[in-house]
């Protein structure tokens, strides 16, 4: 089985329980599916890719998340702050995974843009782990 469903349970719960992420976006707003009318500004899961990353020395998994923002405030600041705040909670940090171990955990990029309705801001952001079994 793989490890993707730990490491998105992990990174909600590290995500749910940052104190400067909450203060930006408020209460329940980190969404795997998103609620019909949710408020802005909130988190989403968006897209995981898993593939194998074994090798001689044993089992393991890359995992390629993104996670997007979504603000509706005027200008790109908004977003900007909650990209830096799910930076500091997820960078590097140390995740339970259960019957697996993280590895790593890296942001590999983040990207702020105006959509095209002009008045709506995303935020993405591309996350890289390696799992292996515990």
């Amino acid at each position: 089985m793989s490890a993707s469903w730990a490491l998105q349970k992990a990174i909600y719960a590290a995500l749910t329980a940052d104190p400067a992420l909450t203060a930006l976006i408020g209460a329940a707003r980190v969404h795997d599916d998103v609620p019909r009318g949710a408020v802005r500004p909130y988190v989403n899961f968006a897209r995981l890719v898993t593939r194998d990353f074994g090798s001689s020395s044993g089992d393991g998994e890359e995992h390629l998340l993104q996670l997007h923002v979504w603000s509706d405030a005027k200008g790109h600041r908004q977003v900007h702050e909650v990209l830096d705040a799910v930076r500091s909670a997820l960078h590097e940090a140390v995740l339970p995974l259960g019957d697996w171990r993280l590895v790593n955990l890296r942001i590999e990029s983040t990207e702020a843009r105006r959509e095209s309705d002009g008045e709506t801001y995303q935020g993405i952001v591309r996350l890289r782990a390696v799992t292996e079994p515990a």
